[in-house]
């Protein structure tokens, strides 16, 4: 058996005990059996049965793999997926992964129905090691490609802290040995990454989630205070904010016919005035009134800009 069938099956069993806890082996096995059909699309030699004897070890090899426990509960016959809020984030984005893998396996057999965003790879394939000095403390080195220069590289030496993603582009938290200051690097555009063997001594004053708690995107102003934030949406606009939140600290304050009213706990920033500045005529800001009036202005701008 192929090991695309191994991790096609272990995630079908997460998704399975999942979706329908304390399904029965006999369930489960049928229930992935015509669930992943769609898989044979590009490879037919695809086996994704199993005996009783392989569902266990299986079960062992997803406690091994992706940390998720999967038990058998007596007083309701069946198997259950053991959760928490990582290993559920965690597998919802390692489900997203595979999905889009096999997507792209048979995007070459349907491409007038696939239509895929041309873009740049992203910089993922130094997660693993930035991963590996951040949990060891190592410093690194490498060749960064500012954003706002069209050529030239820059070799930094920095302390890294930890990774960050913001609209699905990832970042690099780390102290720059330059100034030493803590600063984000975008991985797209880090290159020739050296781990050395040399460790850091870890500022325990700095916390990521702490640091980023009240900041929308990559930037961590070094205001006093963040500040509350009042935004009205159209009513269809504001189904996306209710189901997509601009923020963790959103809360609905006003919901009607009218409007969708909103309140954030935000540093203002120039990623945050650039994404309420994408809605257009859709959103109103209510509240701080310097957020107001810095509104009016690039908006007035943008209008002069026309004539």
């Amino acid at each position: 058996m192929s090991k695309r069938s191994y991790i096609s099956r272990y995630l079908a069993l997460i998704k399975t005990t999942k979706s329908k806890p304390y399904s029965t082996f006999e369930e489960i096995n049928h229930f992935i059996d015509i669930k992943y059909d769609f898989l044979r699309m590009q490879d037919d030699t695809l086996e994704m049965g199993f005996s009783k004897r392989t569902f266990q070890r299986d079960l062992k090899e997803i406690r091994t793999l992706f940390g998720i426990e999967i038990q058998y509960s007596k007083k309701d016959k069946g198997y259950f997926l053991v959760e928490n809020n990582f290993d559920d984030m965690n597998f919802q984005r390692m489900l997203e992964a595979f999905n889009l893998f096999n997507s792209l396996q048979i995007s070459h057999d349907m491409s007038s129905f696939i239509h895929l965003e041309n873009r740049k790879p992203q910089g993922t394939e130094n997660l693993y090691g930035l991963l590996h000095a951040i949990k060891n403390t190592l410093q690194i080195r490498y060749e960064y490609n500012k954003f706002w220069e069209e050529e030239g590289q820059e070799q930094r030496h920095a302390d890294s802290y930890a990774l960050k993603e913001f609209k699905n582009r990832w970042y690099l938290i780390a102290l720059d040995h330059k100034d030493k200051k803590i600063k984000t690097f975008a991985l797209e555009r880090i290159s020739a990454l050296e781990i050395t063997e040399r460790k850091f001594d870890y500022s325990h004053s700095f916390h990521v989630e702490e640091n980023y708690k009240y900041s929308f995107g990559i930037v961590s102003p070094n205001a006093e205070a963040p500040e509350k934030i009042i935004l009205s949406f159209t009513p269809m606009q504001g189904r996306y904010i209710k189901s997509l939140p601009l923020h963790a600290s959103q809360q609905i304050i006003v919901v009607n016919e009218e409007e969708l009213q909103i309140q954030l706990t935000l540093f203002v920033t120039h990623d945050f005035v650039m994404e309420l500045l994408s809605f257009g005529d859709q959103v109103k800001v209510l509240k701080p009134k310097s957020l107001v009036s810095e509104m009016k202005r690039l908006h007035k701008e943008a209008y002069e800009r026309y004539e």
